[in-house]
């Protein structure tokens, strides 16, 4: 498994930015449409919301890439 640590700048980022700041998405609508799909988990749950607020502390995974958020 990938492992990528992302710092966290603000209060929150969005799941779907989030995975384009980290290069998983070529855009903030690619990553939307892998939530809206169901291949995003946070925190081992699977995440369905295309906006969840992810704030440090949380673990985000998508296939075999897993990024800790701090």
């Amino acid at each position: 498994m990938q492992k990528i640590v992302f710092d966290l700048t603000s209060e929150f980022v969005e799941v779907n930015q989030l995975l384009k700041l980290v290069g998983l998405v070529d855009s903030g609508g690619a990553g939307k449409h892998l939530v809206a799909g169901g291949a995003v988990r946070v925190d081992g749950k699977k995440e369905l919301r295309k906006t969840a607020k992810i704030r440090s502390g949380q673990t985000v995974t998508l296939g075999d890439v897993q990024i800790r958020v701090q």
